[in-house]
């Protein structure tokens, strides 16, 4: 059986006997031409039964009406969460989403980045959540049309959309610290990251202001992964570690904390108390219900494509721009005063 191919604009033209340039700016809207001639060519596309691409079309006008999102990983209830927040900010724009999961790693995110420079996105939501040695950042750079959300790319000039990491560290030691506890270990990410450093400068300037010179902070670092939870609870139990609360900071950890300690009897918060970070997934059913600090995920997903549809990239200057969203905390029953 021979199978039947799609017209193509090459086709029509031939029918009609004019050039492809001139039936795709006919096609388009974007030329005027002498009746016979409009007419061959719609007599040529209605024998041929021709249906445009509209997708060719946008792109031939300079833009796909689609949008790229790149994530480290879709698992994630963070990152879910967030790409489901995109998508639907994108539908009510008659937008597609063009989703890329990157697995955290470096060459795959410079792929995607190049999506901009083929025209294949119209602009690019991006997310890491690994340190750079500045390939990234010298990319961005370049591109444009790039918004960096959740996790820095330093050496990046494009605009950047974070949750208060810094508050947020802060409002986790001052629960803490008014709990009465003096000695917290920090278990998050690379030290390298944002995230992370701010976080715990937030933890660290709460716990001192509250119990000054005596307050001690001892830090794990990681990767916010439910196995990193795990690990870094192991090695709490087997170090002893005097520490009398943890703030895990990302659910993630949280989630892999409580599950080892769970198995090993140790109380929450009878033995330790634990404050998390994100509120993304079913914590308060968690036994017990755990206390964290809430960020706006589905706002941080809707905002970064507000923040890249209203950035006028035509006169747009590269300026390491950087805004905020509030972070609040949720108390639950995962902290208490340290046991006597």
């Amino acid at each position: 059986m021979i199978k039947k191919t799609t017209p193509s604009l090459k086709d029509v033209a031939a029918a009609a006997g004019v050039s492809v340039t001139t039936v795709s700016r006919l096609v388009n809207g974007s030329l005027d031409l002498p009746y016979h001639t409009k007419k061959r060519i719609e007599d040529a596309i209605k024998s041929l039964n021709y249906i445009p691409n509209p997708h060719a079309r946008r792109l031939s006008m300079g833009r796909s009406d689609t949008i790229g999102l790149v994530v480290p990983e879709i698992a994630n209830p963070f990152f879910s969460t967030l790409v489901a927040a995109v998508e639907q900010a994108a539908d009510e724009r008659k937008l597609a989403v063009s989703l890329h999961a990157t697995l955290n790693r470096a060459g795959r995110e410079i792929e995607y980045l190049q999506l901009i420079e083929r025209n294949h996105v119209d602009g690019l939501i991006f997310i890491t959540n690994h340190p750079d040695d500045g390939a990234l950042a010298g990319l961005i750079n370049r591109s444009g049309k790039v918004i960096i959300v959740d996790e820095d790319v330093p050496g990046s000039k494009a605009p950047k959309l974070f949750c208060d990491n810094d508050h947020g560290g802060y409002l986790a030691g001052l629960h803490l610290a008014q709990q009465g506890h003096s000695h917290v270990l920090f278990i998050g990410g690379d030290e390298r990251m944002i995230s992370a450093r701010r976080r715990f400068d937030g933890l660290m300037r709460a716990l001192r202001g509250q119990h000054g010179d005596t307050a001690k902070v001892d830090r794990y670092a990681g990767e916010y992964t439910i196995d990193y939870g795990r690990q870094a609870a192991i090695r709490y139990l087997e170090e002893q570690h005097a520490a009398t609360a943890i703030f895990a900071s990302s659910d993630e950890i949280a989630i892999g904390l409580i599950e080892v300690f769970k198995d090993r009897n140790v109380s929450v918060p009878g033995d330790v108390s634990i404050i998390g970070f994100d509120d993304v997934g079913p914590l308060h059913l968690f036994a017990p219900p755990l206390t964290v600090i809430r960020q706006p995920v589905r706002q941080l997903g809707r905002r970064a494509l507000e923040l890249l549809l209203e950035t006028n990239w035509q006169e747009w200057k590269p300026s390491a721009s950087e805004e905020l969203l509030p972070v609040e905390i949720v108390v639950r029953n995962s902290v208490a005063p340290p046991a006597k």
